[in-house]
């Protein structure tokens, strides 16, 4: 009887234990969104000051052809210009929210994986800004000029600030998503996650699923969606180039140790 309380005891000692460990991860993680939001909101009222010169910037392929951009809606224009706000500031409070991340998933890591996510959140920043850039200023203003040249001097273009802008942004934040992709094959590849076999082989479905994406963030048109899929492969492939190369790397060091 005695055994039996004290074994209970422990059970529920224990049971305890857990729940207490996993409402300290729900207040950690709880910690991580506020200070993610707050970083966010903070960020948008400084870039609202700044909204203005970014807007003229995202407006140049339009107005340098000679269009105008207009407004429908009484409060369009100041709800475009939130909208900006609240994107630019999340570009740069990015540091801060993967910093968060990075704080709240490195007790849980290896020190090998501790390496490999602090060397990803560090890189990832600059990617995520690299393609973000790159679908701006090399595939969205080429897009842009193509279709309203497409028009003909027949058609004017009536585009409203609030859909142009949401298109834009639209457009951009999956180029800095894809853009993590080598990134992160490499410290999965480092983990033993995935594997240039399995990269190989799913090229197809990866194919399909890169058509799919590029046909939701680009207008009907077959040129648009070329110009967003093909970068997005050309990363795909250079996936697998890294992939092939950590495979390479572990092996050396697998065969050293060995004959070591």
């Amino acid at each position: 009887m005695f055994d039996y309380v004290v074994v209970k005891k422990l059970a529920l000692g224990k049971t305890r234990e857990e729940e207490q460990s996993i409402i300290e991860h729900l207040e950690e993680m709880r910690k991580v969104l506020i200070v993610s939001i707050v970083a966010t909101i903070v960020a948008a009222i400084g870039c609202w000051f700044v909204a203005d010169k970014v807007l003229a910037v995202l407006l140049n392929p339009v107005t340098s052809l000679g269009h105008d951009i207009v407004f429908i809606g009484i409060t369009e224009a100041l709800m475009t210009k939130l909208k900006l706000s609240l994107f630019l500031g999340f570009l740069v409070a990015l540091p801060v929210i993967l910093w968060q991340v990075w704080s709240f998933i490195l007790p849980a890591l290896r020190k090998e994986e501790k390496k490999l996510f602090t060397l990803f959140v560090v890189i990832s920043l600059v990617t995520f800004l690299i393609g973000v850039s790159f679908a701006f200023f090399g595939v969205y203003r080429l897009g842009v000029a193509f279709l309203l040249r497409f028009a003909g001097p027949e058609l004017v273009p009536m585009l409203t600030i609030g859909n142009y802008i949401g298109f834009t942004i639209t457009f951009m934040i999956p180029f800095g998503l894809v853009f993590q992709l080598p990134l992160a094959v490499y410290c999965l590849s480092k983990m033993g996650v995935v594997s240039h076999d399995f990269l190989k082989r799913s090229r197809k479905y990866a194919l399909l699923v890169i058509v799919v994406i590029a046909s939701m963030v680009t207008p009907a048109d077959i040129l648009s969606c070329l110009l967003v899929a093909t970068p997005m492969y050309i990363l795909y492939e250079l996936s697998v180039w890294i992939a092939r190369l950590v495979e390479r790397g572990k092996a050396r060091a697998e065969g050293a140790a060995e004959s070591a």
